[in-house]
């Protein structure tokens, strides 16, 4: 096995961040996935058409953290892409989150003019509010808004998406989808956007491309150790794979939805006008992901991915969103408190949390100082 004081279970952006954290202070570090791949939910190749292409839908990087952006930044360079998504609103291709453009797009102009004068008279400008958080107008025209944003924007695409009731969602979600007072247009407001030149994938083996780092793919931890049952007491442990399944589900399954993709390539330059377009109230998919947009890749031709949203079944497909609530929090805590000394957890799954990617490097660089202090 060789002389490894650390292994890191999963090579997604959370696995490699803590693993190169490591390596750089001279420590061994064996790093395994059950994937045939590294880069886990972020990974992307180009295909024959030259267009590089997001396996598990589109990742856009964005961040106020100077550190994350620094740290990235040593494993890759990134272009100066910034993010608009777009929905089909009553037949109207106009800008998402909500804001005073798209009042202007959907509304006849007297209209969208006295909401506009009654926002702004109400709310500070360039604030978000949680779409829960809006429908609590009393003002005949802002209730009026709050209604057709909430009917036309957010039910059913969170349904869709989530296979519940938008009061079912944790507020950490729904605060995703807010009423923006502005006329900002772009999905983030960070600091720092882009997507990396040479593809996510490239990133990651940049950062994983280090003498004190060990990558074995297709290595399932459980069978890593049957096979070296020392490993689990001799080595500090980095799981990102989900915890129920670090204890073998022993008090049930923590619940996930799941997404899959369906892909298409088309005989032309482009199939949409925009990256991203999200259908909110029609078609079973929650949008369509156009790839060539993001490294501006020239093609005759054009891929996009239709994407659907499911419950998460273990054996069939991927774990993507942790679903939020009180009960599922509470059955997490009861599987941490679990928590081997030696073992550390984090990530989407290990942690059960809904990150970004930023969250996911600031969450490994937080721990890695947690764990240098406590050295000291």
């Amino acid at each position: 096995m060789g002389n490894f004081t650390n292994i890191v279970v999963g090579c997604g952006l959370s696995g490699a961040s803590i693993a190169r954290l490591l390596a750089d202070k001279g420590e061994r570090v064996l790093v395994i996935d059950k994937r045939a791949h590294l880069a886990g939910n972020i990974y992307d190749y180009k295909d024959k058409n030259g267009i590089v292409i997001h396996k598990y839908g589109s990742h856009i990087f964005h961040t106020n953290n100077e550190n994350v952006w620094k740290f990235l930044e040593k494993f890759t360079d990134f272009n100066t892409y910034m993010h608009r998504v777009v929905a089909v609103i009553d037949g109207i291709e106009t800008t998402i989150p909500f804001n005073i453009n798209t009042l202007y797009d959907v509304f006849p102009q007297t209209l969208a003019k006295r909401v506009e004068e009654k926002l702004l008279t109400n709310f500070e400008y360039n604030s978000k509010v949680p779409i829960l958080e809006f429908q609590k107008q009393n003002d005949k025209d802002l209730k009026f808004l709050a209604e057709y944003i909430f009917e036309k924007v957010f039910l059913h695409y969170t349904e869709k998406q989530w296979g519940k009731n938008p009061n079912q969602i944790s507020s950490a979600v729904t605060a995703r989808v807010p009423v923006y007072i502005s006329k900002d247009s772009r999905y983030f407001q960070d600091k720092y956007q882009g997507i990396p030149l040479d593809g996510y994938t490239k990133m990651v083996e940049n950062m994983i491309n280090h003498p004190n780092i060990v990558l074995r793919l297709n290595t399932d931890f459980k069978s890593l150790i049957q096979k070296n049952p020392k490993l689990i007491n001799e080595t500090r442990i980095f799981y990102t794979g989900s915890i129920d399944e670090f204890f073998d589900y022993k008090y049930g399954e923590l619940p996930y939805r799941s997404v899959y993709f369906k892909f298409e390539t088309h005989n032309r330059e482009f199939y949409q006008n925009n990256a991203v377009v999200n259908y909110p109230c029609n078609y079973d998919f929650t949008r369509i992901h156009e790839y060539k947009y993001y490294l501006n890749d020239k093609s005759d031709k054009t891929v996009i991915a239709k994407e659907y949203s499911e419950d998460f079944e273990n054996g069939k497909n991927e774990r993507y969103y942790p679903i939020e609530n009180p009960e599922n929090i509470k059955l997490y805590r009861k599987y941490l408190k679990e928590a081997p000394k030696n073992v550390y957890f984090l990530g989407r799954l290990g942690d059960y949390k809904y990150y970004n990617m930023d969250k996911a490097v600031e969450r490994a660089l937080n721990l890695f100082e947690e764990m240098s202090c406590d050295k000291s």
